[in-house]
């Protein structure tokens, strides 16, 4: 039987992460470890110290935290076959999250199984719908097989809630150790590219959404585009923004076919705020140091002489 661990970076975590760990606590497929990465000792609440017998915590400066690295870090630190990498924002729908998540990797090709995400109650009819179109209700594997039919989304795998097995992810070489974002969607590629397969498990479900502003969705694309103009070695060549505007279109659509039409405000500058961000992030290199800060949603990984 597959031994399995749970990986989880916090920061100034509240009761949303008391109710993460007390439902991993009740999944039908017991968990080993539940491994806390947690930013800043200072802001981690003492309630929750020695509360769960199998949740260890180990603490990290803000200036050392990265997206990548800090994941890497943790994984490091189980010996488990399968790792599951989750949010702090997200929590198992059921039960069945952690058994779902490990029947894909009875197909010994599977690298990565990824979770279908919810939206959370009282999510904005945008979102929700958003939510829907990249977490279908059927599950699929992919492979380098589907590159000419989904593009850039062969890789899509998240972290709010990812399997890996560990002796493939040791021997990709693991996350980025440095990387401002998307740590999840560069290994992913590099997967595909190795001949491995990535499986959507839509019977494994998380509560997880955001409510993003306009701005909020510039300086997340700007970032998605910066990790992948990085990485030319995994996403040159491979076409991302038209899976972007078939998402236009379908949201569009459905926010009509609710009798909503005033949402249609909302879809064109959502997008409009994605795909601004998205071509700027690409040409980032051409920037001032000060565009830069104002466009990015994490300051952090420009700061020092050598960064920019």
């Amino acid at each position: 039987m597959l031994t399995v661990d749970v990986l989880i970076p916090v920061y100034r975590p509240g009761k949303e992460l008391e109710e993460l760990l007390d439902r991993l606590e009740r999944q039908s497929r017991p968990i080993g470890k539940i491994i806390l990465m947690n930013t800043e000792e200072a802001c981690f609440p003492q309630e929750l110290t020695g509360r769960y017998e199998n949740v260890t915590v180990h603490h990290l400066t803000k200036a050392q935290f990265d997206h990548g690295g800090t994941r890497d870090a943790g994984i490091r630190k189980s010996s488990a076959d399968i790792i599951v990498c989750m949010t702090q924002d997200a929590v198992p729908a059921d039960r069945h999250l952690i058994r779902r998540l490990l029947e894909a990797f009875e197909d010994p090709e599977v690298g990565a199984a990824y979770a279908r995400q919810l939206p959370k109650k009282g999510c904005n009819e945008v979102e929700k719908y958003t939510r829907s179109f990249n977490y279908p209700e059927e599950s699929r594997i992919k492979s380098s097989e589907d590159l000419k039919t989904l593009g850039v989304k062969t890789f899509f795998c998240s972290n709010v809630c990812a399997a890996w097995r560990r002796r493939t992810y040791l021997e990709l070489g693991g996350f980025e150790r440095k990387t401002i974002f998307n740590e999840d969607m560069i290994l992913a590629g590099k997967l595909v590219q190795a001949g491995g397969k990535i499986a959507y498990c839509a019977e494994a479900r998380v509560v997880h959404s955001h409510d993003y502003s306009a701005l909020e969705q510039f300086r997340r694309y700007f970032d998605l585009a910066v990790s992948q103009t990085m990485h030319p070695e995994v996403f040159a060549g491979i076409s991302s923004e038209s899976e972007g505007m078939h998402l236009v279109k379908k949201t569009a659509g459905h926010v009509l076919q609710i009798k909503k039409p005033w949402l249609i405000l909302r879809v064109v500058t959502q997008n409009a705020g994605k795909l601004l961000g998205y071509r700027l992030g690409r040409c980032y290199r051409s920037l001032p140091k000060q565009v830069i800060r104002l466009c990015t949603m994490n300051r952090s990984f420009w700061e020092g002489p050598d960064k920019i």
